[in-house]
């Protein structure tokens, strides 16, 4: 039998781990610069900005976000679909 109590508090530490790792991430940065390109990125894969020959790209960087943001949203869903159809 599974314990209900047991289950519900692994949960909640699984959460919090992951909050935690998502607030770590968020203050972490990488810097890649490679043919006059220049991507700044935190942890977490937000684009903080874009440079191509010291020019500032806000449309690019914006546009990266928002397939960013889409691609996980996709995941959630598949995610959803997935443990669905096996529960």
């Amino acid at each position: 039998m599974v314990n209900i109590g047991n289950l519900t508090s692994d949960l909640r530490k699984i959460q919090q781990q992951a909050k935690q790792l998502q607030e770590a991430l968020q203050k972490e940065e990488v810097i890649v610069e490679r043919n006059g390109v220049r991507v700044v990125i935190r942890g977490d894969q937000t684009i903080l900005s874009i440079e191509v020959d010291g020019i500032v790209e806000n449309r690019i960087t914006d546009a990266i976000n928002e397939a960013v943001k889409k691609t996980q949203e996709l995941a959630g869903k598949k995610l959803l679909e997935i443990s669905t159809k096996q529960g």
